[in-house]
């Protein structure tokens, strides 16, 4: 496998000091922070000369704290990876996919009114697909952007992510000043619409596009992302496995099973006794 490029951003000298030692420092300090990461991702991508069999990631400070893994279990993982694989899944929040059909309508649970913005910048950075039928499971659901990928990727990447950019900078559109303005997220409405936009993007990449060669970190090792999800476990495997099988077979009747058991998953995660 080329070398692994792990860059862990920061943008503050608190969170420069959490970093982890193993991976590469990023400095995102005082750079368009209403961007978050995409920024700094944005600026290497566009500045640095890549080479073409390596592979590069772009961590949040956080990447510890949700993920539980540091340089070492990374760097183990990575040792086992076929060199011929375009894109490498770091994602937690394995319940976070199972429960929804894709990781555009667990957002659209988390965040009011962003439904109709994500079907907006799907159709741009991605014409043709539908959010509301699009299946994705644990193979490319991606939160966080934890993930590393190779030039040839990042470059595709890069390119749809700039016309959802585009339209946030020009700022002339009800679509921008929406991308532009803040929605909940952690009980505050202080983060852009756009952050959690762009977030999505590589998921959306993945469950289209099939020409990407894709290896996974188990995310079912991985923390959850909902109190008491562990304990449903076993049904969020089948629900991720029955969305596997809806899309390998195009059967309706998967699809339908998901829907099926998912109501009594949530139910069982809500109503715990």
């Amino acid at each position: 496998m080329g070398k692994a490029n792990i860059y862990q951003i920061f943008y503050s000298a608190e969170t420069r000091n959490g970093l982890d030692r193993g991976f590469i420092p990023l400095d995102n300090t005082g750079q368009r922070p209403d961007w978050y990461e995409y920024w700094p991702m944005r600026t290497f991508l566009q500045g640095q000369t890549l080479n073409e069999e390596d592979f590069y990631a772009f961590l949040s400070p956080k990447f510890g704290q949700k993920t539980g893994l540091g340089a070492p279990q990374l760097q183990a993982f990575l040792g086992s990876v076929d060199p011929s694989v375009d894109v490498i899944t770091l994602s937690p929040f394995f319940d976070a996919a199972a429960l929804f059909d894709n990781v555009f309508k667990q957002g659209a649970n988390e965040h009011p009114n962003i439904w109709p913005v994500f079907v907006e910048c799907a159709a741009i950075a991605a014409p043709g697909v539908s959010l509301e039928t699009l299946l994705m499971d644990s193979s490319d659901s991606v939160f966080c952007n934890y993930f590393l990928a190779k030039p040839r990727f990042w470059r595709h990447w890069l390119e749809c992510a700039e016309r959802i950019f585009a339209v946030a900078e020009r700022n002339d559109t009800e679509l921008a000043r929406i991308l532009n303005g803040p929605t909940r997220h952690n009980n505050a409405d202080t983060t852009p619409v756009k952050v959690f936009v762009i977030e999505r993007l590589v998921s959306l990449l993945l469950a289209t596009e099939p020409q990407w060669r894709v290896s996974n970190l188990n995310s079912m090792s991985l923390p959850f992302a909902y109190p008491g999800a562990d304990r449903v476990k076993p049904g969020l495997a089948i629900l991720d496995a029955l969305k596997r099988a809806a899309k390998q077979t195009g059967y309706a009747e998967y699809r339908q099973v998901y829907a099926s058991m998912r109501m009594q998953v949530i139910q069982q995660l809500n109503n715990p006794g």
